[in-house]
């Protein structure tokens, strides 16, 4: 969610289940009061708030400090999201997430879990060679930190450079928890927009596999498809380790949880008979 997002998570607080992470953004265009409003809401409504630290848009080590500090008053301090950031030069001192895991702040105002982000599909501006090194790199320093590491990584529309991936991952001995990102249900055309805009996969074998036609624009697509194939890929592949998903909530946190809710309870009744 965003600071914007608050009446839109009161409305799905009943379709969500108690616990879920839930994270919120570190946007340009949104101050401290709306970061730290948003946080707040997530952890009174019962849920656990995942804030972004977005290292390039960090001004100032004070400017860090506040936040933190801010985040902490309200109990949304435990688990954080350290990403690079939009920004192509940095606003302060911190020219990545490895930085500012590095500066020893976080420990201080009580995270003890640390998210980074993993592209399955690559970057469009990062080397690949580039990506698997600095990822490596944060996981050894979190390990260093004595924080426990996440790797949440970017949505994908297509299982199979998922799965080489995770492996991937698992044969570098990088065994913390891995969420891959998926898309909640959103329009077509919004949905390949968000694509676009992260160089991520969206040919039409691909995106035919995940359940719409590049042909046909118009409606909503889910990622029924994706979650099950998936699903299934991880059963029969045991060194992938602990993997779940993490939605992004393009068409709206209603519409994600209720989406979420009803594919849960359809496995369930299949599952039955």
């Amino acid at each position: 969610m965003t600071g914007k997002d608050i009446a839109g998570l009161e409305e799905a607080r009943d379709m969500i289940p108690q616990g879920t992470k839930i994270n919120v953004t570190f946007l340009g265009n949104e101050d401290l009061e709306m970061r730290v409003a948003a946080a707040k809401a997530v952890k009174e409504l019962g849920f656990v708030p995942v804030p972004h630290l977005s290292a390039r848009r960090l001004r100032s080590q004070d400017e860090l400090e506040e936040f933190l500090g801010r985040l902490q008053e309200v109990g949304a301090t435990e688990h954080v999201f350290a990403v690079g950031g939009d920004p192509a030069e940095p606003e302060g001192p911190y020219p990545d997430s490895l930085t500012v895991i590095r500066s020893g702040v976080l420990q201080r105002f009580g995270v003890r879990e640390v998210s980074i982000a993993g592209y399955p599909e690559g970057h469009p501006d990062i080397p690949d060679d580039v990506l698997w090194r600095h990822l490596d790199e944060k996981a050894l320093a979190l390990a260093q930190e004595g924080l426990d590491a996440v790797v949440l990584t970017q949505f994908a529309f297509d299982t199979e450079p998922v799965m080489t991936w995770i492996d991937q991952v698992r044969e570098r001995g990088i065994d913390a928890q891995i969420r891959i990102g998926t898309p909640g249900p959103a329009g077509i055309k919004r949905l390949l927009g968000f694509a676009r805009r992260f160089g991520i996969g969206a040919n039409a074998m691909i995106v035919k596999k995940y359940g719409f036609s590049l042909t046909n624009l118009m409606g909503t697509a889910g990622p029924d498809r994706f979650v099950s194939d998936l699903a299934t890929l991880l059963a029969d592949d045991p060194k992938s380790g602990d993997v779940k998903l993490h939605f992004y909530t393009f068409g709206g946190l209603l519409a994600t949880s209720q989406w979420a809710r009803e594919f849960v309870a359809a496995q369930s009744s299949g599952a039955r008979r």
